[in-house]
């Protein structure tokens, strides 16, 4: 009985193990796609069937829009080096310090997404309306889906199974 119990949860271990780091390769590639090279809008050409001129003034929007967008996430990187080294420093305890690099981890990823978002707006403006529409809300969807799946579940809502907590 008590190695039936270990292979299983061996096997539940390793179930986790290939769920996570596929989820997480999953999540990498898709944002190295959508953060791609202006040769990485291929995709954006096919799947919106977008004209040579509708192409070029996207072009322009993104390689107007890429050093903005790393410049944020340096920021957000640097900061969050700044957050893991006064957690590192406070041993196991949520210091008034952590919690100010907290909140500006989570300020600087705000900005960020609402550069993101106008970058968005720009683009899908660029496009034919309906084909405009359909890309802004699936960059929407990208873009705040991962943390709606967290809050969803995390939700006081009584219909979650973690409602309770």
């Amino acid at each position: 009985m008590r190695r039936s119990l270990l292979i299983l949860t061996g096997a539940l271990l390793a179930c986790a193990a290939i769920t996570g780091t596929s989820y997480v390769l999953a999540r990498q590639i898709c944002a190295h796609e959508l953060a791609g090279r202006v040769n990485g809008l291929v995709w954006l050409r096919r799947e919106f069937r977008l004209s040579d001129a509708e192409m070029q003034r996207i072009r322009q929007l993104h390689e107007g829009y890429l050093p903005r967008c790393r410049e944020n996430c340096a920021r957000i990187a640097a900061k969050k080096k700044e957050l893991q080294a006064v957690l590192d420093h406070a041993q196991g305890m949520m210091t008034t310090e952590a919690q100010q690099k907290l909140a500006e981890v989570g300020a600087l990823r705000g900005q960020c997404q609402a550069n993101m978002l106008g970058y968005f707006y720009e683009v899908s403006r660029a496009m034919p309306p309906e084909q405009g529409r359909r890309y802004l809300a699936e960059m929407q969807r990208i873009t705040f889906g991962f943390h709606e799946q967290i809050e969803n579940t995390m939700s006081i809502d009584t219909s979650s199974p973690h409602g309770h907590h």
